[in-house]
Order: structure tokens, then C-alpha cells, then sequence
């Protein structure tokens, strides 16, 4: 019994989808995080070079403010210009970090749109539980992910700065473009150093992110019963029902039996009653079968009804076996079928 409330088993599809609807899924904020830097990174470099002629007119214009009175056309050209210097040069850097926040989300979860997460809760505002928060196993956790972070990124950081170093004597002999280019290159290499190093944390953290989702959602295999109850029906009720389906479809097979032109049997085990419409079928068709105590069932209603009962044993067996009730029956039997017709109808004549 105790194996049963044991969360052991993997969590089922059911239960996945259950979880996704709630806003439970498995996400990596040091993923999200990484991707967002990245981006932002690569903006820095490779954009702003395309918008330093902006960002010189803005700047030229601020500068030429200094000394004039700040009139109310003063004030409406500055809201203006800043606006637009907004529009040109920052809103294409904003608009590209918040899309690659979204699509490090949507990599990891897929696309999901629930407003559960954000409903209120009292038992969000409950100080107790936001103690337990606060010390749970999760936070502290959390708490040396960050540490460990920042201390290998200094320390890999501090390496690099004390390389930089050894080569600033030799920026005196530089002039003042390849200086600006040599603090470019050393920005360049210690931003990328820093991203490989929040790319090793950052995938470290999205497997360990997926490996205690799953374990999270892991049942007991009483909750996989349950659930099987749930969406598949109850067993018991189940096979009520394939009992009644049976009990009907026996009851239409045995209505359709005074119709039949023959019944063929074995004669004790089994019964095969055969009807042959030449008018509307192109071969006879068996409408009711059965074996043993149905078989003999099958013989009664027959005899009620004046259909003639004929044996011949291996036919008998071989049509319960080989054809499915309101099935035409196969070409190899059409001769021996062919002649118990024949017998019978000679016999209804006489």
C-alpha cells in the first residue's frame, strides 16, 4: 500500500497538460535571462553604430541649448526632439530585448497564454507561507546559483582585466583612434567572456530546471488509477456497459432469426442462420450465429418460426469461424452453401 502514495511513476500526459494550464512549466529564468543579455549585448556592439549620426544631431541640439531661455516653444521643441530621438534610437533596442525575452520563454514552454498564475491567492499574502518561502530548500538554492555566478564571472573577468594590463604601457605609443580601438576590442572580448561564462550557468540551470519540474509532477501509482478512472471511465462501469451492448446486440441477431432461409448446425455445438436476398444481396449473408447454449437458442427461435434447421457439420464450423454476423459469406463457400439452399427450397415446394 505504501508503494501505491509513493511518487515514483513519471507524470502522464494528462497530468503535463493539467500543469501547463495552471502555469506550471518547466522554465529556466538564467536561461530567459542569458538570452535577453545576449541580445542586449549584441545590439551594443553591432547597433549603435548605425545610430551614432542620430545620437550626434540629439546631442548637438542638447548642446546648443546651453544659454537660451527655456521658452514654451523651447520646452514643445526639447519633448519633440527627445521623443523622436526615442523613437529612432532606443525604441528598435527595447522592442528587440522584450521579443528575445519572449522567445526565450516561448523555447522553453511553447506558446502559453494563461492568466491563473497572476490570480489572486490569500495564501500568497500569507506571511507564514511567505517565511517558508523565503528559507525553502528552492530559495537557498537559488541563492548559491547567484553567488556561485557572479564569483566564477569576477574571477574570470578579474583574469582577463589583469591581461589588459600588461598592455597599457603601449597605449601612450598609440594614437587616439587605435586607442578607442583597442578599448573596443578588450570590451568586446571581456563582454563574450562573461556570456560564455552565464551560457555554462544558464544551461545548467534549464536541465536542472526540467529534471525538478518533472519530479515535481511525478505520481503515486494510486493518482495514475485515479486518473485512469477519470479520463478512461471506471472499469467496473466499462465492462457494464460492453455486457449491455453484447445483450442488445444479441437481441437484434436473435429477432433476425425467424427471417432467415436456413439454419445450418452441427447439430449440437454450433448455428449458423443464413438469408439470401437475390433480389438485393449477390450472395447469402449470415444474420445470427452462436455456439452451445446461444446455438441452441438460435435452433428454438427457428423452429417457432417455421425456418428449416439442416445439418451439416463442417459447414456449420466452418461459417461460425470464418464470417462475421451481416456478412456476405466468401466465394470459397458459395457451393456448399448453394446446395443446402437448393435442399431447402425443393423442400419448401413440396
Amino acid at each position: 500500500m505504501a508503494d501505491d502514495l509513493e511518487k515514483t511513476e513519471e507524470p502522464t500526459s494528462k497530468k503535463i497538460e493539467d500543469a501547463r494550464k495552471e502555469g506550471n512549466v518547466a522554465k529556466s529564468m538564467e536561461f530567459s535571462g542569458f538570452v535577453v543579455l545576449f541580445i542586449s549585448a549584441l545590439i551594443i556592439i553591432f547597433y549603435l553604430k548605425y545610430v551614432s549620426i542620430d545620437l550626434e544631431k540629439y546631442f548637438a541640439f542638447i548642446t546648443s541649448l546651453i544659454g537660451k531661455e527655456f521658452t514654451k516653444n523651447l520646452i514643445y521643441q526639447i519633448v519633440i526632439k527627445s521623443f523622436l530621438a526615442f523613437i529612432i534610437i532606443l525604441a528598435p533596442v527595447m522592442f528587440t530585448i522584450m521579443m528575445a525575452g519572449v522567445l526565450a520563454n516561448v523555447f522553453q514552454t511553447g506558446f502559453l497564454f494563461t492568466t491563473k498564475p497572476i490570480m489572486p491567492k490569500l495564501e500568497k499574502i500569507n506571511p507564514l507561507k511567505g517565511f517558508k518561502r523565503l528559507f525553502s530548500a528552492k530559495t537557498i538554492i537559488e541563492g548559491i546559483k547567484m553567488t556561485l555566478k557572479v564569483a566564477v564571472a569576477f574571477g574570470v573577468g578579474y583574469y582577463l582585466f589583469l591581461g589588459f594590463l600588461n598592455e597599457i604601457p603601449k597605449l601612450a605609443l598609440m594614437t587616439v583612434l587605435e586607442q578607442i580601438r583597442w578599448f573596443s576590442q578588450k570590451a568586446v572580448i571581456l563582454i563574450f567572456s562573461m556570456m560564455a561564462v552565464f551560457l555554462v550557468f544558464a544551461l545548467i540551470d534549464f536541465i536542472y530546471q526540467r529534471y525538478s519540474y518533472k519530479k515535481s509532477l511525478r505520481m503515486s501509482k494510486q493518482e495514475i488509477k485515479d486518473e485512469f478512472k477519470q479520463t478512461e471511465g471506471n472499469p467496473e462501469i466499462k465492462a457494464k456497459i460492453r455486457q449491455l451492448q453484447r445483450e442488445m446486440s444479441k437481441k437484434r441477431m436473435m429477432a433476425e432469426v425467424p427471417k432467415a432461409d436456413v439454419v445450418i448446425t452441427n447439430p449440437t455445438h454450433y448455428a449458423v442462420a443464413i438469408r439470401y436476398d437475390k433480389e438485393k444481396e449477390e450472395a447469402p449473408r449470415v444474420i445470427a450465429k452462436g455456439v452451445d447454449n446461444l446455438a441452441l437458442k438460435i435452433k428454438e427461435i427457428a423452429r417457432e418460426a417455421g425456418v428449416m434447421i439442416v445439418e451439416n457439420r463442417p459447414l456449420a464450423r466452418e461459417l461460425y469461424k470464418s464470417v462475421e454476423i451481416e456478412e456476405i459469406i466468401p466465394p470459397k463457400l458459395y457451393q456448399a452453401v448453394a446446395e443446402v439452399l437448393t435442399f431447402v427450397y425443393k423442400a419448401k415446394r413440396v
